[in-house]
């Protein structure tokens, strides 16, 4: 043993040696701690220590008193001690040697020894507690080091409390109670017998103790109490008992409230010994609540916590948890350690939450909880609502007790109803729990107390997902009763299954969805859930939805961490989402789901919303969705399109947002892939389109393209509008560039939700009336280009919804769902074009059924009456298209006035509205290509040896059966062509009246016919065409073809501006079909003759004259170029305007037209130019402008091999030659001046293309002033009625519009004060007289070019024709000169003709004038409209540019007879 001894009484005393205090840093500090632990071991007492222990401890500090050891090695040493098991009494004897070290440290006068005392006191504060500390010191020396802040005030406590110890008298037993009467009591309480009936007289007993050994009452009743609270299974006995004790029932209060008093106060002095409040003091409590002994308002002020530190602390937690759901979604800029990143991983693999306990929702700590507890195991559910109610909201949802106390109460309560409805479920182990509540075995007793506990339970019935699927499957079979009609078990008591039935659907909102929240991606429990939910309507489930994603979780501290967690991990999914992953991703977003779908679902969406290019890889990631998932997707979507907050239009309000366009692809392609419901959606569309919103038609046209295959493109190839002259088939096999063949169930599905919902009908009609009202309630603040894309997008949708109708649903089930043509005009206020359309399919499908039946009906034939079966058919054909038309013509005449009806057949307009491109052209050849190429298939499948033989027979089998489809279906629309042409040439004759002028006809076949439709679709413009020329082809009488290209031809420039994007499409669509037809006969002379040459259309004849005369070839391409001439003016006025409208619509009829237009060179030349400057101008600020010229320059240079001069085109000499014969044979010199020579001689393009340039010039402004409004688009469709003076000159005429032919005299500056092409030919208004001064202006500027001579001549042209206007003459007209000049008579005179008419100019003017309106008048159908110099210019001025008619000038006979004669 190491170390010195010395003797003192008798015994050694051990002393640490200094030898190790001076090498304490090297081996001294080891050997010291040696030293101690061996002298530890002496002794045989573990918790106590020898003497040679605390010398050597006692050694050591005073080594440290006196300066030779640190304070803090000292500490060091003792902390290693204290550290080991053996020497846990340890600070106890440190505190004793530091008590003796104060005494003899204050005794001293050393200040060194003192300050290393102090020193040495706060090193030990890390091994010796605080308390010892403050037990053993001196109070001077705690105030020194700081333990104690003042020693005046700790001297005061400590005297204070050792009077309260030591002085204070304990009232103990001041009534002289024996204790033997106690023990007696317990005694009785132990043994007696525990029933009811024994309670009275043992009550009896008590009383005797109680009076004869004086035992205090209140006492006595607490005894009792603490033996009720040991014995509480027998409740009858105690219950009976403190019934007949004879105290007030606030007795029992306090002395119960004391009880908890004690636990409180146990709680507050001494928490370490505390052990908190029993459960029995609980119970005992709710049984005395529960059977009115103690009342709960009075015994909860005697409860802890307060409630102020109840709300106080809820809200602290509250706010913690925002604070920290918030920190979960946070974006940190810094780097993350490798630890931080794997937690921040592991952390998003786990997105759900679990609920961590808290000690302030402990029942130890807390009573109110405790007793809430006690009272719903004992089934007092009204005193635990009571209690509930006094706490904040969801309060007691977070206590673990609380919830685990109510899932067994409703496991008990609601397990026979269970078993009665889910006979064959796992029962699982028996609840061996001693829990008192009611037991439910049908629907109705489940009443407002056990709904209650389910609401209050709220999402922590997660806790138990047992329970949850109980309620779940019971909720299931309560719905399939309610709406089941062969079920009569809910209808015997029926307010009380309605309130139920509500309970069950607040159940829903308030503790089964926010319950799903907390699963850990529990996919089963979602299918049990959407059981039960998919068996209310979608309203309700959007409702539910509604509330679960916008409401619950912001009522609940757990579902916001939820929600958070599942924020932050669906993010994380999305940005890791490629077309490579979409398997993986898809599964974790699918288990993501499971639990909080609407949150995942609007990451997915604010996603697809930002980048469109997701969608695809999104789409095919939502596979793993539950049922359940894919409800709530359609209406998170429809919460998407209905966000108020997002604005559907870009910044320059001109175009749709690009989030709108996103999610219209994503709802058709997501409704398409998955069976999603679409009611919803649907509805939604509808309810914006009551409201006049019609931005999210973008959607339904979307849906309905991607689920049934039908598109609406205004680019499609000549291949493809071909097969739209088809049937179906044909349609589906090459009319669309997606395969139709993919979306045979997505179109099932649209069709069965239609049909289901009863939403077509309000589809059709919402979006026939949204049309016009785009234009004139939406548009009117609107830009215009934004106003017509959203006008087309209306007419596109209504046209693909309309053929998804027709074509799948039945002709039986589509006409009870459209009503009729009367109720559509009069009731709902439909257009007339929409209202034909859709009922075109069914007047067709009428047809044919009652074609038929007068089949059937007609029996078989013989063989001999064969050769009159066609005879027959025809008949019947015609009769069944009479009783079918025969309604549609009584309700066709409602809508228009009788006037209408007077210039135009109701016949015609009803059969122009009432077929179809697939009526009047088969594409034999688009059939015989698509049959074509599956042979070819079919070849290939035999050719191949990779595919196997019964594969390669079942594709084969499938190629063939569409090949036989394809031919039934070619045979039948060429069945249905023939009677088609059976039908017209029927009622041809009847189509164009006599009567009237052909001028007036064929203005109002425009206007109501032509127009309306050729802007409807594509194939529409081209049945437009195909119409006009069937007519003239099959020489439809009274039908002229010429006036009515004059009329198309003569100003598009009106029409164009008013068009939309995609009408102008179709407008130029339509003129191409024309102007096709048009090159086809200008090409060949033999073609001209076979079509032209002797048809009606081209025919000229004289009113009240039997002479008639066709059109020869060289003047028809006379005519031609004038056409092509005035679509150029018309386009180049609009090219050089400013208006945005005018300049796009314009290139995209070029566009249209270029295959056919332009032919001539110099022509093209203008466009080109025009075109140039607009590339130039429109590169900057409108570069949608600047892509269509640069499209439309390319594709023009590529034409320039294709041009001819005008001078191959048409032969200008022999068009002057013609009128020079016209001018002699009517006995005029003809021989023309010098300028008109020199103007027939020129024939250099340059020169022309002056001229041109000129002309176009001159007519600009016109552009200036056009309409810019839609509303002129139904202004400009209405002629407008002509003026007195129009009609008498209309009856004076003395030959009639319908016998009109002109000679085509070479190119004039047209008028454009016409609004509309229709307005063409209605009349020239009466120049004023001020005009004069603008003539003589004119001719001024034109003697630049030419002579002074030729300057002389057109002024008295011009004074001569102003004389002839202000005397009501009307000018001599060419082809009837001509008609003069071949047959050498005279027509007799007009007895309608005016006495002014009888004067005859002098030769000299006559000849002027002759010579004038050959070279410059245009005229079509033999009337010549005289245009003078002055009149042009004063046409492209504002005021004329105003007049709403322009008066053609007709011939009257006894004019032509005086001129003649002369």
């Amino acid at each position: 043993m190491k170390g010195r001894k010395m003797a003192g009484k008798g015994k050694e005393r051990a002393i640490l040696p200094e030898s190790y205090v001076k090498n304490w840093n090297g081996k001294g500090k080891e050997d010291a701690l040696a030293l101690l632990r061996q002298h530890a071991k002496v002794t045989v007492d573990p918790m106590r220590y020898g003497v040679e222990f605390c010398s050597c401890l006692y050694d050591l500090f005073q080594h440290s008193v006196k300066g030779n050891l640190e304070a803090e090695d000292v500490a060091a040493l003792l902390g290693r001690l204290v550290s080991s098991q053996e020497f846990k009494n340890l600070p106890s004897i440190i505190a004793d040697h530091l008590s003796v070290l104060d005494v003899e440290v204050q005794c001293g006068d050393s200040k060194d020894r003192k300050e290393n005392f102090k020193s040495l006191i706060l090193a030990c504060q890390e091994v010796v507690p605080i308390s010892l500390l403050k037990e053993h010191l001196e109070v001077d020396t705690l105030e020194a080091v700081g333990l104690i802040p003042s020693a005046k005030v700790f001297n005061q406590k400590f005297v204070k409390m050792k009077t309260r110890l030591f002085f204070k008298q304990q009232k103990f037993n001041l009534f002289r109670e024996e204790n033997e009467g106690y023990s007696k009591l317990i005694s009785e309480l132990g043994h007696a017998h525990m029933q009811s009936e024994h309670a009275p007289v043992f009550m009896e007993n008590v009383k005797s103790l109680i009076g004869h050994f004086n035992l205090d009452p209140n006492r006595v009743l607490d005894v009792i109490l603490d033996a009720f609270e040991s014995m509480i299974e027998d409740t009858g006995f105690f219950l009976t008992l403190l019934e007949c004790y004879p105290a007030d029932p606030q007795t029992f209060v306090h002395i119960l409230g004391n009880k908890f008093h004690f636990y409180q106060v146990n709680q507050e002095e001494s928490q370490a010994t505390c052990s908190g409040t029993p459960r029995s003091l609980y119970r005992l409590a709710a049984v005395l609540i529960q059977n009115k002994l103690v009342s709960l308002e009075l015994l909860y002020s005697h409860l802890v916590p307060t409630d102020d530190l109840i709300i106080s602390k809820n809200h602290a937690y509250i706010e913690e948890t925002k604070i920290k759901a918030k920190k979960i979604n946070s974006i940190s800029l810094a780097e993350r350690s490798g630890d931080d990143k794997q937690q921040s991983s592991d952390n998003k693999s786990c997105a759900f939450f679990i609920l961590e306990p808290r000690p302030d929702y402990e029942l130890d700590s807390n009573q109110k909880l405790g007793l809430c507890e006690a009272l719903i195991r004992q089934g007092c559910w009204s005193s635990a609502k009571l209690l509930i109610g006094h706490l904040p909201m969801h309060y007691t949802q977070l206590c673990p007790a609380i919830v685990a106390a109510i899932t067994e109460v409703l496991h008990i309560t609601l397990e026979p109803l269970y078993r009665s409805i889910a006979p064959r479920a796992a029962k699982g182990k028996t609840l061996l729990v001693d829990v008192k509540t009611i037991h439910c075995s049908k629907f109705t007793d489940i009443n407002i107390d056990v709904m209650g506990i389910m609401y209050t339970l709220g999402p922590l019935m997660s806790q138990d997902p047992i329970l949850l699927a109980k309620v779940v499957r019971i909720g299931r079979a309560f719905f399939k009763d309610y709406y089941s009609t062969a079920s009569n078990s809910l209808q015997q008591d029926s307010p009380t299954i309605d309130m139920l039935f509500r309970k069950f659907i607040t159940l829903l909102s308030e503790t089964i969805l926010p319950s799903l929240s907390l699963l850990q991606c529990n996919c089963g429990m979602s299918e049990e859930v959407w059981g039960m939910i998919k068996q209310l309507p979608y309203e309700v489930r959007y409702q539910l939805y509604g509330r679960w994603k916008n409401q619950s979780y912001e009522l609940y501290p757990s579902l916001l961490l939820a929600k958070a967690l599942t924020i932050n991990r669906a993010k994380y999914i999305m940005k890791r989402l490629t077309k490579e992953n979409v398997k993986p991703s898809g599964r974790h977003l699918g288990k993501l789901s499971h639990s909080n779908p609407g949150i995942v679902f609007d990451c997915v969406l604010s996603q697809i919303q930002t980048y469109d290019n997701l969608i695809v890889p999104v789409v095919d990631a939502l596979k793993y969705l539950s049922p359940l998932g894919y409800d709530i997707l359609s209406y998170c979507i429809i919460e998407a399109l209905g966000n108020p907050s997002k604005e559907r239009l870009k910044h320059e309000d001109t175009n749709i947002s690009q989030w709108l366009q996103g999610l219209a692809n994503f709802c058709g392609t997501v409704f398409k892939k998955y069976n999603i419901e679409l009611t919803g959606l649907l509805q939604y569309i509808i309810n914006q389109l009551k409201n006049g919103k019609s931005f999210d038609l973008l959607v339904l046209k979307e849906v309905v393209q991607k689920m049934s295959g039908i598109e609406i493109s205004e680019d499609m190839t000549v291949s493809q509008l071909e097969a739209l002259a088809g049937g179906e088939l044909l349609k589906a096999e090459g009319a669309y560039f997606s395969q139709v063949r993919n979306v045979k169930k997505s179109s099932q599905r649209l069709r069965e939700t239609l049909v289901s919902s009863q939403l077509s009908t309000p589809l059709c009609l919402l979006m026939g009336q949204q049309r016009d009202s785009i234009i004139f309630r939406e548009g009117i603040d609107r830009h215009l280009k934004l106003a017509g894309q959203l006008y087309d997008h209306c007419m596109d949708t209504l046209v693909q919804f309309g053929g998804f109708l027709s074509s799948h649903f039945s002709m039986e089930e589509y006409s009870e769902r459209i009503p009729s043509l009367d109720s559509l005009h009069l009731e709902y206020h439909i257009p007339a074009d929409i209202a034909f359309f859709l009922l075109r399919p069914i007047m067709a499908s009428s047809i044919i059924t009652k074609f038929v039946a007068l089949e059937k009906s007609s029996g078989e034939v013989d063989k001999a009456e064969r050769k009159s079966k066609s005879m027959k058919q025809q008949a019947n054909y015609l009769a069944a298209v009479k009783d079918v038309m025969e309604p549609i013509l009584k309700s066709a005449n409602m809508l228009h006035s009788n006037k209408i009806w007077e210039d135009i057949n109701a016949k015609l307009y009803t059969t122009f509205w009432s077929l179809s491109l697939y009526d009047l052209h088969v594409p034999v050849g688009r059939y015989d290509e698509e049959i074509g190429k599956l042979e070819q298939s079919i070849k290939a499948l035999d050719d191949s040896s990779d595919m196997a033989s019964t594969k390669k027979r079942k594709e084969q089998e499938k190629y063939q059966v569409v090949i036989d489809k394809l031919k039934e279906e070619k045979r039948k629309q060429s069945e249905n062509h023939k009677m088609i042409l059976v039908r017209i040439s029927n009622e041809q004759d009847e189509w164009f009246n006599t009567k009237v002028t052909k001028n007036r006809t064929i203005t109002q076949f425009l206007q109501l016919c032509i127009f309306p439709r050729c802007l409807y679709t594509t194939a529409d413009a081209v049945y437009c065409a195909k119409f006009v020329y069937f007519l003239h082809t099959h020489r439809t009488p009274n039908f002229s073809t010429l006036l009515f290209f004059d009329k198309v031809f003569s100003d598009i420039s009106y029409t164009s501006a008013c068009c939309t994007e995609n009408e102008a499409r179709r407008y130029g669509k339509f003129l191409g079909e024309l102007l096709e037809v048009i090159s086809k006969w200008h090409g060949q002379v033999s073609t001209y003759e076979k079509e032209c040459a002797d048809t009606p259309g081209f025919l000229s004849m004289m009113r009240n004259s039997s002479n008639k005369n066709h059109l020869d070839f060289e003047n028809f391409r006379h005519i031609c170029f004038k056409w092509h001439f005035k679509i150029t003016k018309s386009l180049v006025v609009c090219l050089e305007s400013k208006d945005y409208m005018q300049i796009r619509n314009s290139l995209i009829v070029l566009t249209k037209l270029l295959p056919q237009y332009p032919k001539v060179q110099h022509l093209a030349i203008a466009l080109e130019k025009r075109v140039e400057k607009i590339i130039e101008e429109e590169k900057k600020d409108r570069p949608d402008l600047f892509a269509l010229a640069t499209g439309y320059s390319g594709m023009l240079k590529a034409q320039k091999s294709n041009l001819v001069a005008e001078t191959d085109y048409h032969n200008k000499e022999e068009r002057v030659k013609a009128v020079q014969d016209t001018v002699s044979s009517n006995g005029i010199d003809a021989k023309p001046s010098s300028t008109s020579q020199s103007r027939v001689k020129q024939e250099h393009s340059d020169k022309v293309l002056v001229g041109v340039e000129a002309d176009i010039a001159g007519s600009s402004n016109v552009a200036k002033e056009k309409p810019r409004t839609s509303q002129n688009r139904e202004h400009s469709k209405a002629t407008e009625p002509e003026s007195k003076n129009s009609r008498s000159d209309e009856k004076k005429a003395s030959l009639s519009a319908d016998k009109k032919s002109s000679l085509a005299n070479g190119p004039t500056k047209s008028d454009h004060s016409s609004k509309r092409v229709s307005d063409t030919g209605a009349g020239e208004s009466q120049e004023p007289k001020r005009r004069k001064v603008e003539e003589s202006k004119e001719d001024t500027n034109k003697g630049k070019e030419t002579s002074s001579k030729d300057h002389e001549r057109l002024a008295k042209a011009s004074a001569d024709r102003k004389r002839e206007r202000s005397s009501d003459k009307d000018s001599p007209s060419v082809e009837a000169a001509r008609d003069l000049k071949k047959k050498k008579e005279s027509p007799s005179s007009s007895p309608a003709s005016d006495p002014k008419s009888s004067s005859v100019p002098d030769s000299s003017k006559d000849k002027k004038r002759v010579i004038k309106i050959a070279s410059k008048n245009e005229s079509v159908g033999g009337a010549t409209t005289s245009s003078s110099t002055a009149t042009k210019k004063a046409s492209h001025s504002p005021s004329a540019s105003n007049s709403p008619n322009r008066k053609v000038s007709t011939v009257r006979k006894d004019k032509e007879d005086d001129k003649h004669k002369k």
